[in-house]
């Protein structure tokens, strides 16, 4: 082989590159050419043979070097225009594709809506641990030893004696360790008891709990924060009332209900024709759970309340049965 013909072969191996029509077309060309068992390598065993040795040896890596550069150049060509296709092979003018919004459950879209209105009236949203220590569950509470709810029966106790805690009151003893008065916080969360789950029961539900502290808090303070929250949760013309109750961490306790939304007082099915419906307990804080979190109980005041989360959005959304907000039936849940 002489240079000329050389040259022919070149320019015949660029013209073959240059009209791959496939990266495997391209990659077997320069196997063909310039593999280990290509043609250059049998070339290059020739040049012992060439009456010019330096001519052909310039003119076999002329041959080299371009059919290289012609494989690579090839190579990003087609990948470029592989990039454009896909590209193209989407048509932007076609209208957006959009998935359907989930949402939240009424238990938290409740959380959030009575979270916001304690915010308004000066409350920091508080929260703690759902496992507990008897400390803070019960004894910082004023709940004697010998007390119903520290029962087996009521309450969830795990190994090393900590357990589920039964109310977020809890979160209450935890904050007044941590803060000095005046406070002013509400505190949504999970509690655990040992119900039987039926209509109005469930072993594991939600409560709000709210605790004002100060120098001068009274009854009247409460009686006048749980009118306004009943006309913002239900309605203006909501009013609320106090009833006596007992509970070891307030004395005096009451409870709250509210005038019932649906019938203005006059007495229907969602109040069981009273007019009333029983929303929370509520009371002024026991000195003896000042005493337990540090504070002094001759300076300070305070009331205390707690709410059922779970019995509100059966009233407010007129749930039949509390078992229905937890067998996650997307189809009934997107009602609220």
């Amino acid at each position: 082989m002489d240079i000329h013909e050389l040259e022919q072969r070149t320019q015949q191996a660029l013209d073959e590159v240059q009209s791959a029509p496939d990266a495997a077309a391209v990659e077997a060309l320069r196997v063909h050419y310039l593999g280990r068992n290509g043609l250059l390598p049998q070339w290059m065993g020739l040049l012992k043979e060439a009456a010019d040795k330096r001519a052909m040896g310039q003119a076999l890596n002329r041959f080299k070097t371009g059919v290289l550069a012609a494989v690579n150049a090839r190579k990003d060509a087609l990948a470029a225009e592989a990039k454009a296709a896909q590209a193209g092979a989407f048509d932007l003018s076609l209208p957006g594709r959009w998935t359907r919004r989930g949402r939240l459950h009424p238990i938290t879209q409740l959380i959030d809506r009575t979270s916001a209105i304690f915010r308004r009236m000066g409350f920091t949203v508080a929260d703690g641990p759902d496992i507990e220590t008897e400390h803070y569950n019960f004894d910082a509470l004023n709940t004697p030893a010998d007390h119903a709810a520290r029962d087996t029966q009521d309450t969830f106790y795990l190994p090393g004696g900590n357990l589920l805690r039964t109310q977020t009151s809890a979160v209450q003893a935890r904050w007044m360790e941590a803060h000095k008065p005046p406070v002013r916080i509400v505190c949504p969360g999970r509690c655990y008891r040992r119900d039987t789950t039926d209509a109005t029961h469930s072993a594991n539900f939600h409560q709000i709990e709210g605790l004002y502290v100060d120098r001068r808090v009274s009854l009247a303070d409460l009686k006048s924060d749980m009118d306004h929250f009943a006309r913002e949760l239900m309605g203006s013309g909501v009013k609320s009332r106090f009833r006596a109750h007992f509970f070891p961490f307030t004395e005096p306790s009451v409870e709250v209900d509210f005038s019932c939304h649906m019938c203005g007082g006059k007495g229907c099915r969602v109040c069981k024709g009273s007019g009333w419906i029983e929303i929370m307990g509520a009371g002024m804080v026991d000195p003896n759970v000042f005493a337990a979190a540090g504070y002094e109980p001759d300076t300070v005041t305070g009331y205390a309340f707690g709410m059922g989360l779970e019995r509100l959005a059966m009233i407010l959304f007129g749930i039949d049965d509390i078992r229905r907000l937890y067998e996650n039936d997307a189809r009934y849940l997107a009602q609220f």
